[in-house]
């Protein structure tokens, strides 16, 4: 675990998520502890909301109906195909909100607070229970696994492996050699590796804005404990609310992008 000391009083920002146990060998860390505890509060959500979702809507039904349906006809624009956007839309909806709840819960009072002491090298150490989600590379990583699988799967399926492929190696250098065809060989090539790198860029992103965050308003509490945490954490709210945002967003022109017939 890498750790910087602020002060002599114990500021520690932590890169690494803290781990409260293993289950066969399996660590389990405080930010996958915040995870499930997201996914428990969403399920619960979703669980006592469908329970009282009547023909007669109310004013909280309507308002979820008209920000569901808002949505859905801004994926199936970007793809310009219904059949598409049913199939993509509640991927991309669970990733928008999974993100934006781990995001939003990791801000409340108490994450970071309570835990059990722990003596590292003659310290006494808190160990929170809970940890923001995101923080944490291995949670953003487990994201982008999922868009980005998503995304290839979605061109194979809709375009075939053949054409495809085509997308990232021209074969055609191969078979008449021209100019045209090398430059687009190499494109290719590009193509392949940006792919890849998605797999950097998107983890990162989300990771570094989150932890970023999270570390600014550490420092605040302890500089300014009564002034500046509020404006920040208003702030952190609407970032979290944009990273969310912006993977999803991200996911969904990609998809759209990876269907698209090769040119």
């Amino acid at each position: 675990m890498q750790t910087v000391h602020a002060a002599e009083s114990g500021i520690s920002i932590h890169l690494a998520p803290e781990i409260l146990g293993h289950f066969f060998g399996i660590p389990i860390t405080n930010t996958l502890i915040t995870v499930w505890f997201v996914m428990f509060l969403i399920v619960t959500f979703l669980v006592l909301f469908h329970s009282r979702i009547s023909l007669v809507p109310q004013k909280t039904q309507v308002i979820l109906e008209m920000l569901i349906g808002g949505a859905y006809d801004a994926v199936a624009s970007a793809l310009q195909d219904e059949r598409i956007a049913r199939r993509f839309f509640p991927l991309i909806m669970t990733i928008f909100l999974f993100i934006l709840a781990i995001n939003w819960v990791g801000l409340l009072p108490g994450v970071d607070a309570f835990g059990f002491y722990q003596n590292t090298h003659g310290v006494q150490k808190l160990v929170p229970f809970l940890h923001p989600g995101n923080t944490d590379l291995n949670i953003t990583l487990g994201f982008t696994i999922v868009a980005f699988f998503t995304i290839e799967l979605a061109g194979i399926a809709y375009l075939g492996f053949m054409k495809y492929a085509s997308k990232f190696i021209n074969v055609k250098m191969f078979r008449q050699f021209n100019t045209k065809n090398v430059m687009g060989f190499f494109i290719g090539i590009i193509e392949l590796f940006s792919e890849i790198a998605r797999l950097i860029s998107f983890s990162f992103r989300l990771f570094g804005n989150i932890f970023a965050g999270k570390t600014l308003i550490l420092v605040a509490l302890f500089f300014a404990p009564f002034i500046l945490p509020v404006p920040l954490l208003a702030f952190e709210l609407f970032v979290g609310l944009i990273q969310a945002f912006i993977f999803a967003v991200l996911t969904l022109f990609f998809i759209k992008l990876a269907i698209e017939e090769p040119h």
